[in-house]
């Protein structure tokens, strides 16, 4: 006669071996099951040598529990892995602009699905939950993370693109500074400004705001009050060099400014003694145009 322990961790018995078989046949026994036979000690019941046909023969049909008899034996639930993914890939939309939590959405929800109709054999609900929350979250995130960088991308934009017309304008003046050096300090005439430093210039791509109309030539003007003069004549605070729209060859006064800036509030003029000056609409009228 023998007695076992139970799933539910109950002592049943006596019983004979081939009760003990039938519960083997029925899955209420396992291999691990604690058993006692007679004048020996606790044991598993795959150690039993009189059980070992009974265990290879076994088809589990279930059938349910009767007084008196141990509960069926059910393996250990498994981690379902779909919502372990579901969890990682979620995650990961941090790292992937989202498209980790798109994968992480659809796992879940199947990951889910397969833990309810598992009937107990799957196990990771919560995980597959958190995964689609996660992912949920993130992918609602991503419209208001855009509504935010968008602006600031696109000042980073402007502010770059402003450095380069600045950039231009110094070797503009650069330039203008050279045919003066070689015209006995004469500055170069307005009408045909550009074709006379053009030698100077290095590149015909210093004439073009990365701003302006990519079809334009030229995107700078010569302040025409200045054709000609000799440099010791000129306030150095006087405007040599400004914005307009006009093309290659632009001479004359604020007039030909653009009427609204390429670079947010800002408008980049070159004074004669070579400065820089990044000025607002206001601040474009105290500035020197005679000299």
């Amino acid at each position: 006669m023998y007695k076992i322990i139970g799933a539910d961790q109950k002592e049943y018995g006596p019983v004979s071996a081939d009760q003990i078989n039938q519960w083997i046949a029925q899955g209420r026994v396992n291999t691990q099951t604690k058993t006692l036979g007679d004048g020996g000690d606790w044991k598993p019941l795959g150690e039993f040598p009189e059980f070992t046909a009974a265990f290879a023969n076994r088809v589990p049909p279930l059938t349910p529990n009767a007084p008196g008899q141990p509960p069926a034996f059910q393996p250990p639930a498994k981690t379902s892995g779909l919502a372990i993914a579901s969890l990682v890939s979620g995650v990961l939309g941090l790292f992937t602009c989202g498209i980790g939590a798109i994968v992480g959405l659809v796992l879940g929800i199947m990951a889910m699905n397969r833990v309810k109709k598992s009937n107990g054999a799957l196990t990771g609900f919560g995980l597959a939950l958190a995964g689609t929350i996660v992912s949920g979250v993130l992918l609602l995130m991503i419209p208001l993370q855009a509504a935010i960088l968008l602006p600031a991308l696109a000042k980073a934009k402007q502010r770059a693109l402003t450095i380069q017309c600045v950039n231009n304008m110094k070797q503009l003046t650069i330039a203008v500074r050279m045919y003066s050096g070689d015209n006995a300090g004469h500055l170069p005439p307005a009408k045909t400004w550009c074709d006379a430093i053009k030698p100077f210039a290095g590149s015909d791509r210093v004439f073009k705001c990365p701003a302006a109309n990519p079809g334009d030539r030229c995107d700078y003007a010569f302040n025409s009050r200045l054709d000609g003069m000799d440099e010791k004549d000129i306030n150095p605070n006087t405007v040599l060099l400004f914005e307009t729209e006009d093309g290659w060859n632009a001479n004359g006064g604020q007039e030909l400014m653009p009427p609204r800036s390429r670079h947010g509030r800002l408008y980049v003029v070159a004074l004669a003694d070579g400065s820089i000056q990044q000025s607002t609409a206001d601040q474009l009228s105290r500035l020197r145009w005679n000299p």
